[in-house]
């Protein structure tokens, strides 16, 4: 067995829990995360106890009491910085630990998410301020500068708290040298409004494409990455800005009701959370907060938390036609479990059995974890193997196959702000190269008359539309089915018409459009 991209992708819907949706257990991670996440937390708790080896201060010098929220905030910035973790994955244990509840675990949250999503522009105001290049600074010190200028700029703190308190923060966990620093740059941050300087970084930039990056807070060759998704799939490219703006709007809890286990209006179920129902899936329901875990159906596995967009693929797998038996199906990279979860409930209302294969051993115990729930007998395995051998090993041997191959994750960026900043162009190279061996795989797996989706949370043309054509090229037992139609067939009946899907056989979602992650969906059937 050999292994995938340690990454894995960046997959970042929404499957798992947690109240800023990355997909729980899973966030598009590989190798090396429970590691990550458990010396996060010691070094976390460490922090929290003032075990400080960044500053010599005499207590007077220090601030007698200081915010925990934003000792909170810093602490899960300096974790995503030092140890590649994600912020999802660190913030909810660490306001536990430290009992943060409220309001103040609330303005944690908001100045977590939103200094990683606004990184980009808030990097380039303080370029204006700082009196060398940015590069140069401490990373810790940077942090504390960018946590300063998302309360100037993108939350509503007055001046005064979010200078003040912001020094205190630099005393507390960089030292006084630095805190005057901090004070120094944050008072000519607070000299301009936000509007004020968007205006300044757009003029100074040196095209449009590259202003309009800079003050959504990606980096341009993602930016551009994405303009071309958008007139691939036939859209207008003056839409960019619609879509980075979305990327950087903090997005609802999605909760995906698994047919078969419970239904959207089993009151029971879902307790006294405060619901709405999805746009356009009708598994789909909205949570009006933020912390999913409380609610009955959750902690029972009889429900999760899933994008709609994730759920909409996966339902048009599960409804589209095949020809001939439909017992058998398989999820070829199956971590951390939502679509399985969602795929099985499907299966087992029909008679058929699933197959969960996944990779990485870590990422497999959380499949077996999201698919305890189903009946016994559905589940016929959930495996630890490599997807790209199953081809071979497996010929033939199933009716329905769901790819959804690890990516950039460049579809899911409002749930991962940190991704943005991580991926680079150069990734592609290896995840296109894996795509297309797993895609090959799913195609010789699936028996003639049976049905492949190949999905990715990324409309990047290299890993969509330009992987199943480079596979297609080499084949001739396999047919484009309507990707569009069986999207349609399943949304709900009043949604039907009103989901715009393009003219292409394939479907691509997108945040500012469908309120859901990029997803990508084409459908193929192996011919008989």
């Amino acid at each position: 067995m050999s292994g995938y991209d340690g990454d894995r992708g960046g997959r970042g819907g929404q499957e798992g829990r947690g109240g800023q949706g990355g997909r729980g257990g899973q966030g598009g991670r590989g190798y090396g995360d429970e590691r990550r996440s458990a010396a996060g937390r010691q070094r976390s708790a460490a922090r929290s106890r003032g075990d400080r080896s960044t500053t010599s201060q005499a207590p007077s010098e220090r601030r007698k009491r200081t915010d925990q929220a934003r000792i909170a905030a810093f602490d899960v910035l300096r974790e995503v910085d030092e140890s590649d973790a994600y912020a999802n994955l660190v913030l909810p244990p660490l306001l536990r630990e430290r009992r943060i509840r409220g309001r103040d675990a609330g303005f944690a949250t908001e100045l977590t998410y939103g200094t990683l999503r606004l990184r980009g522009r808030y990097d380039a105001v303080l370029a204006t301020c700082v009196d060398r290049p940015l590069s140069g600074l401490d990373g810790a010190l940077l942090d504390v500068l960018r946590l300063g200028a998302h309360q100037l700029l993108g939350m509503r703190v007055p001046v005064h708290a979010a200078v003040s308190e912001t020094v205190g923060l630099a005393r507390n966990r960089v030292g006084a040298g630095p805190a005057q620093m901090v004070n120094a740059v944050l008072r000519r941050v607070s000299e301009r409004p936000l509007d004020e300087w968007l205006s300044v970084l757009e003029k100074e930039a040196p095209d449009a494409l590259t202003g309009l990056a800079t003050t959504q807070s990606h980096p341009v060759w993602i930016a551009r990455a994405l303009r071309e998704a958008l007139a691939g799939n036939g859209r207008p490219t003056d839409e960019i800005g619609d879509l980075l703006a979305a990327d950087n709007a903090a997005p609802r809890v999605t909760l995906v009701a698994r047919p078969g286990l419970t239904d959207v209006s089993d009151e029971d179920a879902w307790g006294d959370a405060d619901l709405v129902a999805g746009r356009w899936a009708p598994t789909a329901l909205r949570l009006e907060g933020s912390d999913p875990s409380g609610i009955p159906a959750i902690r029972d596995g009889l429900a999760g938390v899933q994008d709609e967009g994730s759920q909409l693929v996966t339902l048009a797998l599960a409804g589209v036609p095949v020809d001939g038996a439909d017992s058998r199906w398989l999820d070829l990279c199956a971590g951390p479990g939502g679509k399985a979860a969602l795929l099985a409930a499907l299966a087992a209302q029909r008679g058929a059995t699933l197959v969960a294969n996944e990779v990485a051993p870590h990422r497999a115990r959380l499949v077996a974890k999201a698919l305890a729930a189903l009946p016994d007998g559905v589940v016929e395995e959930v495996r630890i193997g490599d997807g790209r051998e199953v081809g071979t090993e497996e010929p033939g041997a199933y009716d329905r196959v769901l790819v959804d191959a690890p990516c950039t994750g460049l579809g899911a960026l409002r749930r991962r702000p940190e991704s943005r900043w991580r991926r680079t162009p150069s990734d592609l190279a290896a995840l296109t190269g894996l795509q297309r061996e797993l895609l090959a795989s799913a195609l010789d797996a699936v028996r003639p008359g049976g049905v492949v989706a190949y999905v990715t949370c990324s409309p990047h043309l290299a890993e969509t539309q330009l992987v199943v054509a480079d596979v297609l090229k080499k084949r001739d037992d396999v047919e484009r089915l309507d990707a569009p139609a069986a999207v349609r067939a399943v949304v709900r009946p009043a949604a039907r018409e009103e989901i715009p899907l393009g003219e292409r056989d394939d479907v691509q979602l997108w945040p500012h459009v469908h309120g859901t992650d990029a997803m990508h969906l084409t459908l193929l059937r192996k011919v008989v």
